[in-house]
């Protein structure tokens, strides 16, 4: 059996990869075949730590564009993770896989509120963390809560799950024909370049913190799997 290369991860799923072909809301059988390749990693003993984005309910910026107060949106946008974090449960749990949702805002009915010891006892546990409401403050995104979590839990890697994007482009592949894919990159260069792979602090943050990123397609079957292996695919960006 081939030793994973990567021990802890967290795994960046955005609100959007839940919402399958309709764009909107949450698709069940989208999250079904995400969570079967979850439970591949799982079997392989990795401890797997999520964080979700809110993009396919609401997003904080386009309650902005229509004259919402920015930090009021943000939190609707916390919410929203909130709901795709409990429906990633629900789905791994019903394959076998135990699981803990711990939510950055306190909601102690539905979840666990944010502990980092709490967090990585769970994962030493075998059970996958969901972690949801971003990092509990408007402003920041759920990229900047991944590199953060990734930081305090001490994980070897964060894992950038794409739609249909197979790496870090110099340009939007999708509408640029001449667009160059990176094998490999530093943080700094995605910072220089100016490279929409994360936000600027979530960049700042892994880098400071020496956190390699591994941005791939969801999209394709075992992909998760490969990246975790250490499989030569998609766009390595490295701490330094």
């Amino acid at each position: 059996m081939v030793e994973p290369k990567y021990k802890r991860v967290v795994l960046k799923l955005s609100g959007e990869a839940l919402a399958g072909q309709t764009g909107f809301g949450i698709n069940p059988p989208t999250i079904k075949e995400i969570v079967k390749e979850i439970k591949e990693v799982h079997d392989l003993g990795v401890q797997i730590a999520i964080v979700v984005g809110g993009g396919n309910i609401w997003r904080g910026v386009t309650g902005e564009e229509v004259g919402m107060e920015r930090a009021q949106a943000d939190y609707m946008g916390m919410l929203a993770t909130v709901m795709n974090a409990l429906a990633l449960q629900d789905a791994l749990e019903n394959i076998g896989v135990p699981t803990r949702v711990q939510t950055s805002i306190e909601m102690r009915q539905i979840a666990e509120p944010y502990i980092r010891r709490k967090a990585i006892r769970n994962l030493e546990k075998e059970r996958v963390v969901i972690f949801a409401g971003g990092t509990g403050n408007p402003y920041f995104s759920t990229d900047t809560a991944a590199a953060l979590r990734a930081a305090e839990i001490e994980a070897d890697a964060i894992l950038m799950a794409k739609n249909n994007v197979d790496g870090v482009y110099s340009a939007d592949p999708r509408i640029d024909t001449n667009a160059i894919k990176f094998n490999e990159l530093t943080h700094l260069d995605v910072i220089q370049k100016g490279l929409k792979v994360m936000d600027t602090t979530a960049s700042s943050l892994s880098m400071d913190n020496d956190i390699p990123l591994v941005v791939f397609n969801l999209n394709e079957n075992g992909n998760i799997r490969r990246v975790v292996l250490g499989e030569n695919i998609g766009t390595t960006v490295r701490g330094k």
